[in-house]
């Protein structure tokens, strides 16, 4: 593993150049990618919510807020949202009767599947549009971005 301290100055200095432009074009995909599958529909909060419940299944509030890294207060306001607009529902805890689990409702399952599709027909469009070197080279930089992301 190398560590910032052990590069050359002239190195580090091209890591750093390297390491925003890698986060700067990570956060206008990631924005892009919000604004052509959800146009004004569901914050950015209620869309993470909505994928830890599909990924994860039924959640307590305390361990959402805890696994998006928000206060519990927080991820009450946005659980409520979602379960007036009809996409998560309480559900009793097996084990805690002090306890309330979320979960997503058929409506909620049915959003976070057209958004899937929406957002990989985009992508898939986007990437069309890019010759076959420039989809190789991104393939590759798809990975090293994984590698990244898991370290």
């Amino acid at each position: 593993m190398v560590r910032i301290m052990d590069v050359p100055s002239d190195s580090h200095l091209l890591l750093e150049t390297a390491a925003a432009e890698l986060s700067l074009a990570i956060g206008q995909l990631a924005r892009r990618l919000r604004i052509e599958v959800n146009p004004g529909e569901l914050s950015w909060s209620q869309n993470t919510v909505l994928a830890r419940l599909e990924r994860a299944g039924a959640m307590t509030t305390a361990d959402l807020a805890r696994s998006e890294f928000v206060k519990p207060q927080s991820m009450g306001t946005t659980l409520a949202d979602l379960e007036q607009a009809g996409l998560v529902q309480r559900r009793p805890h097996p084990t805690d009767g002090r306890q309330v689990l979320f979960a997503l409702t058929a409506a909620g399952i049915d959003a976070r599947r057209k958004r899937s599709l929406a957002r990989r027909e985009w992508l898939l469009a986007a990437m069309d549009r890019l010759d076959p070197a420039d989809r190789q080279t991104l393939l590759a930089a798809a990975a090293l971005i994984k590698q990244l992301a898991e370290s």
